[in-house]
Formats: C-alpha cells, structure tokens, sequence
C-alpha cells in the first residue's frame, strides 16, 4: 500500500524517500506568482514574508485534479492507496483528495484519512502508516493505530505576534490589537474535533514555554513519549522548550525541527510548540 500525503505534515525529504512517501503540494500565492510550499526553505520564505509586510501572501490546497493524477500515476503501478492528510476542520486538503479519487475510482482504489491534526501531529500518523505497510500489516489494522495515535497525540504551540493571525483573516483586527497592546502571547491546541482551541494566555514567551511543558506534564505525566518541538525561525526558544520538557517528561525521544512554510504563513517566524505521542503506539513500528 503506498501512502500519500500533503506538506502540511513537516515531514523531511529524507523521511519521505526512505520509506517511499509521496507528497502533494500545497501552494502559497505571492504576488508575483505561486509557490510549492516544499519548493521554498525556510529562511528563504519569512525573508520573503517579512518583506511583504503589511500584506501576507495566501495558501491554496491540491486541486482535486492534482490529486487525481497522483492516485492515477501510484495505481498504474498496482499499488492501493491510503491517502493521509491535515485537519478537516483546518484545510480543505481532504475534501480535495476525495474529489480526486472520485474521479480515478475505476483506475485507483483509494482510502482516505483524516489525522484531526497538523505538522508534527499530522506527521506521527503518516510515519506509522508508512512503516506499518512495509511491514505487512492489514488496511484495517493501520487504521486502528492511526486512530489511537489520533487520540493520544498533542500539538500545542504559542505566538510570539497575534499580527499574522490577524493579516490572514484568523482573528479579527481588534482583538489582535488589544493582543498586541497586552503583549499577550496566546496557547493554541488542535482540539479533539481537528480545530483550535485556546488553552491559556501569558503576557511573555518564556511564561507561554513554561505553560506548555506544564500542560503536556499534566497530560501525560510519566508516560514514556516523543517529543516533537517545531518551530518557524525562532531556534533560540525551540531550544528553551527542549529544555523545558526534557526537565518535567519521561522522553523516549526528542527532535527538534521547523515548521512548513505554508503553516507559517499565518503564523509568522515567531512560532514555537511541540507535537507529542505516547511511544509505545511508535515504538514497535520504528524499532
């Protein structure tokens, strides 16, 4: 079974390769003309952002056709096709994969999965069905995984400036303004149901840090995990999140990597947070 996904899972190229995972793109729209979001670095992309400034480019998903000619492409190889993708309640990613199976349905058989989540979260899930079809196991068998890794599986970040949210449409303007004038720095979680949920706010970075590794403590308590810490250009307090949940977690393992450009488009560079799973729904899956 061969899995595909989209860019808003933060995998890296290596990852992708090696265990033969395709990508779908998804776009982010300058002015001067569109961008795969797995085409741009990073750096390259908040330079390019932070130029733009007081305007923000936009994002656009795969189009059904997109999708289609992938599924069309992966079965004439003879493959079936678990197709894995970002939120519901955040993109319309999934709804576009659907449209595109519809279209290749006699030509592909396609199922379709919805991760309630994104980024690091959205990644543990493709990670273990990747690593599961390689190992033998049943459609069913995955899905059953993927969803107990669904349920158990944290994403929580914070915001250095409410002033890209509220650029892109996310929050309204006067609430970002009283944001900004507090010097508040809100706690975002992707909630049960695959959308954002305020958690708590702090008036600094460092205070929002500590909330988070306090949250996850208390979520989770001595369970051995893995920690995924993401951020867009904001190393020096990725690196102080680490810290902070290397002190209070039992980590089973600990990355720390950037987000997709895409995802910080509405963010801004000043984003820092974590993608957490239990590691024993990972552990006999990556050995």
């Amino acid at each position: 079974m061969k899995i595909i996904t989209d860019c808003a899972a933060d995998m890296p190229n290596e990852e992708l390769e090696r265990l033969g995972i395709i990508q779908a793109p998804l776009f982010i729209q300058f002015p001067e003309g569109e961008v795969n979001s797995a085409d741009i670095s990073a750096d390259d992309f908040y330079n390019r952002l932070e130029a733009m400034r007081p305007q923000i480019p936009t994002t656009a998903q795969p189009s059904s056709g997109i999708f289609a000619e992938l599924y069309r492409k992966v079965a004439e190889k003879g493959n079936d096709i678990l197709s894995i993708h970002i939120s519901s309640g955040l993109s319309g990613t999934i709804n576009s994969a659907r449209d595109g199976g519809e279209q290749v349905k006699s030509e592909a058989d396609v199922h379709f999965w919805d991760t309630l989540t994104l980024s690091g979260g959205e990644r543990f899930q493709v990670l273990a069905a990747a690593l599961a079809s390689k190992a033998g196991w049943a459609l069913q068998t995955i899905q059953e995984r993927l969803t107990r890794i669904r349920e158990k599986t944290e994403v929580i970040y914070t915001l250095d400036t409410l002033e890209y949210l509220a650029r892109g449409g996310r929050i309204g303007r006067v609430k970002a303004l009283a944001g900004a004038l507090l010097n508040l720095k809100p706690i975002i979680r992707v909630d049960t149901d695959g959308k954002y949920s305020t958690v708590k706010t702090e008036r600094t970075i460092n205070k929002s840090i500590a909330s988070i590794a306090e949250h996850i403590r208390e979520k989770y308590g001595n369970t051995p995990l893995w920690v995924t810490v993401l951020h867009g250009r904001f190393a020096e307090k990725a690196e102080s999140l680490s810290r902070e949940l290397q002190e209070k977690l039992n980590i089973a393992k600990m990355e720390v990597m950037r987000i997709s450009p895409v995802l910080g488009v509405h963010t801004g560079p000043g984003i820092v947070g974590a993608a957490v799973v239990p590691m024993e729904l990972m552990g006999d899956l990556t050995g």
